[in-house]
C-alpha cells in the first residue's frame, strides 16, 4: 500500500501544520481516511463544502462541463460564464452590479484593493485587529496576525489596524488619503467574533461622508453560512465591494469581487488566466441552485441554534463562551484549542482553530441532525 503521507512529505514545502490523517473520500458531512476510518466533518474545508462533499448536483455539472469546454480565455465570451454571472447576481445584494471572477479568496481581496485605489486615487486602507483576508502580498497587508506577516515585510504600505467593533478608534484612523475600509462581518480566523449592527451602520455612514470604499469580506460568511444567503443581510447596510470565494462553487476553486456602480476600472488594468473558467462557472451554477432549492440559509440557522442550545446543556468546564451565528460557531476555551482539536480528531470529529484558544466549527450546511448529535456528544466529552 502506498504511504501517501511520506510521499507528500517528500515533495511538498512544509508550510502547513499537518494533522496525522490522510483523507481520501468525502460525502455530505462525512470523510474517510486511507485506513477506512469515518469522520464527521465539522470544518467543511474551512467553510468550503457548504453544500456537502461531492454534492451530486455539483459533481454532475463538473462532469458534463469537463467533456464540453474546460477553459476559455477572458477575452472571449462564454455561455457558462454568462449564466453563472446571471445566477450570482440573482442572489447578490441589489446595489452590486458587476463582478470580477477569480480563483480564490485572496485573489478577490487583491482585486478589491486595486479597484478601491484606482477608483478613489487614494492609497491607504483601514482593517481590523484579528482580521484575516488572505496571504498574498496585498491580502496579507490587510491581515492582522503577526505570525503570518513576519518574514515578508515590507508589505504593501498604507494599512492601519484598529480594534474590531470600535467605531471611535476606526474613525480616528481615517484621513484624506483613506481609499478603503476592509472588514469581515464575522471574523472567522480571528475566533468567530460577530460584528455589531450599529458599528457597521456607523462605518457605512462614515464611508459615505468621506468618499471611502467599504469592502466587505464575505469569503467565509457567504452562501448561507450565517443563516442568510450573505451575512450582510443581518446588518442592513450596503457594501461598495464584496469579496466572495470558498463555498461559491461547491468546493471547486473560485472567487469573485462584486462591485457597486461606484467602482471604476479601465480595460487591461486587471486580469486572470483562470478566473471564471467554464468548469468553475458550471460548478457555481449548480452549487447556488442547490442552496436555493434546499433553502440552506434556513438549515444553517436552525441547525446552528440547535447545536448551541444542546451543547450548552452539558457541563463544559473548559469553555469560557460559545459564539454562534447560523452554522458558524466559535467555542472560546480556558486553554489552548490545539490539544482539543487533536483529541477530537482521534474521536472522529474534524474541527478547526480560530485563534489560539477558540475551537471553530463550520460544518457542511447539509449535515444531518444525527451527525450533529454525535458531534455534540463527543465535543462535550472532550470539553468537560
Amino acid at each position: 500500500m502506498t504511504d501517501y503521507k511520506t510521499l507528500q512529505q517528500q515533495y511538498e514545502l512544509e508550510v502547513y501544520p499537518m494533522r496525522d490523517v490522510v483523507f481520501v473520500k468525502g460525502k455530505d458531512a462525512r470523510l474517510w481516511d486511507d485506513q477506512g476510518n469515518e469522520y464527521i466533518d465539522m470544518a467543511a474545508g474551512i467553510s468550503v463544502a457548504n453544500v456537502g462533499h461531492c454534492n451530486d448536483k455539483v459533481v454532475d455539472a463538473i462532469s458534463k462541463q469537463a467533456s464540453t469546454l474546460i477553459t476559455c480565455a477572458n477575452t472571449f465570451y462564454n455561455d457558462k460564464r454568462a449564466l453563472f454571472l446571471e445566477k450570482l447576481f440573482s442572489i447578490a445584494p441589489k446595489n452590486l452590479k458587476k463582478a470580477f471572477l477569480t480563483n480564490s479568496g485572496t485573489e478577490a481581496i487583491e482585486g478589491a484593493i486595486k479597484f478601491a485605489r484606482f477608483t478613489t486615487k487614494k492609497t491607504k486602507f483601514i482593517a481590523a485587529m484579528k482580521g484575516f483576508h488572505g496571504r498574498t502580498m496585498g491580502a496579507l497587508s490587510a491581515t492582522y496576525k503577526s505570525e503570518y506577516r513576519e518574514g515578508f515585510e515590507p508589505l504593501v504600505p498604507g494599512f492601519t489596524f484598529v480594534p474590531y467593533n470600535n467605531f471611535e478608534k476606526l474613525s480616528e484612523a481615517v484621513d484624506d488619503d483613506t481609499a478603503g475600509i476592509i472588514l469581515e462581518l464575522v471574523q472567522g480566523e480571528g475566533g468567530i467574533n460577530i460584528g455589531k449592527k450599529e458599528y457597521f451602520q456607523n462605518v457605512r455612514k462614515l464611508c459615505d461622508e468621506k468618499g471611502i470604499i467599504l469592502i466587505i469580506d464575505e469569503i467565509q460568511t457567504g452562501f448561507c453560512r450565517t443563516g442568510k444567503m450573505f451575512a450582510i443581510e443581518h446588518f442592513d447596510i450596503e457594501a461598495d465591494i464584496m469579496t466572495l470565494a470558498k463555498s461559491i462553487a461547491g468546493g471547486f476553486p473560485m472567487g469573485a469581487v462584486l462591485c457597486s456602480d461606484k467602482i471604476k476600472i479601465e480595460k487591461s488594468k486587471h486580469g486572470s488566466t483562470f478566473g471564471g473558467n467554464p468548469l468553475a462557472c458550471a460548478a457555481g451554477i449548480a452549487a447556488i441552485d442547490f442552496m436555493l432549492e434546499n433553502k440552506l440559509w434556513e438549515q444553517a440557522e436552525q441547525k446552528g441554534n440547535y447545536f448551541k442550545e444542546k451543547l450548552s446543556k452539558y457541563p463544559l468546564s473548559k469553555v469560557r463562551e460559545i459564539r454562534q451565528i447560523g452554522l458558524m460557531i466559535g467555542i472560546e476555551l480556558k486553554e489552548k484549542s490545539q490539544p482539543v482539536i487533536v483529541e477530537l480528531l482521534k474521536k472522529g470529529i474534524v474541527t478547526l482553530p480560530g485563534g489560539t484558544t477558540v475551537l471553530r466549527l463550520l460544518p457542511p450546511l447539509v449535515i444531518s441532525y444525527e451527525d450533529l448529535d454525535i458531534a455534540i456528544e463527543r465535543i462535550a466529552e472532550v470539553l468537560n
